[in-house]
């Protein structure tokens, strides 16, 4: 089983750059309305998957998730300082510096540009990556 979760966002656009500028996404496709509003975006990190949308379109996903709040999403990495100094440089509001934590794992975590909280760290749930 995999799992994909999915962020939608006032200004897609703006987000993919972010997070391919600031914590190293890899854009994997990106699918526009013509209005120019993202209907769908997949954006890779190592063998992960984040799905990405613009906020305001039609369906019942989209009505679901018109008033949501922000989401956390956490990722597995390897080298957490070089990460955070990469995203600290492009200007991410960073949460909280890298650090120890007592189950063995070294994580840091950021806020992007509308609030949704993304947690790196080395930790790997369920014993992989």
């Amino acid at each position: 089983m995999s799992m994909y979760p999915t962020v939608l966002y006032d200004d897609a656009k703006a987000a993919i750059r972010r997070l391919e500028d600031a914590f190293g996404f890899t854009e994997v496709c990106v699918y526009e309305d013509e209005d120019g509003s993202v209907t769908h975006a997949e954006l890779s990190y190592g063998t992960g998957l984040v799905m990405v949308g613009s906020k305001g379109r039609e369906g019942v996903f989209a009505e679901a998730m018109a008033e949501s709040g922000p989401v956390g999403v956490y990722v597995v990495i390897g080298d957490v300082d070089a990460h955070h100094a990469r995203a600290a440089e492009q200007g991410m509001e960073i949460l909280m510096a890298p650090a120890d934590q007592d189950y063995g794992s070294r994580n840091y975590t950021a806020r992007d540009a509308e609030g949704n909280v993304w947690s790196f760290g080395t930790y790997a749930p369920g014993g992989g990556e």
